[in-house]
């Protein structure tokens, strides 16, 4: 499982950070001063980044075995500018959690 929350941590970043240029700077180009290039460019890469991300999040929530809600929480994670930070940390915990009760304690000798 560690090879999925790899992949899913990867482009939760990277979809995080491409949706925030798209709003941050894209925007207010295309609407404020009338220049789409940017939306135009970043748009359709977030759209297929997010296709990826979509796929990474079923993968690890399948792996997981997670409750179909908290799957698609995870999955709308990535159209929430910053969201998908939060999201990516909160998945990392949860994928954590249930390896650390499974480490078998140190011997004390």
């Amino acid at each position: 499982m560690g090879a999925a929350l790899t992949r899913y941590r990867v482009i939760a970043w990277i979809v995080g950070v491409v949706l925030i240029l798209l709003v941050v700077i894209g925007m207010p180009l295309k609407y404020a001063f009338d220049n789409p290039v940017v939306v135009e460019t970043i748009g359709p890469a977030h759209g297929f980044l997010y296709m990826i991300y979509l796929v990474a999040a079923f993968d690890l929530s399948r792996r997981a075995d997670w409750p179909l809600k908290r799957m698609l929480l995870v999955m709308l994670a990535g159209t929430v500018p910053f969201v998908s930070f939060y999201a990516e940390r909160r998945v990392s915990a949860w994928v954590a959690a249930p390896q650390q009760e499974q480490a078998p304690e140190p011997v004390a000798r």
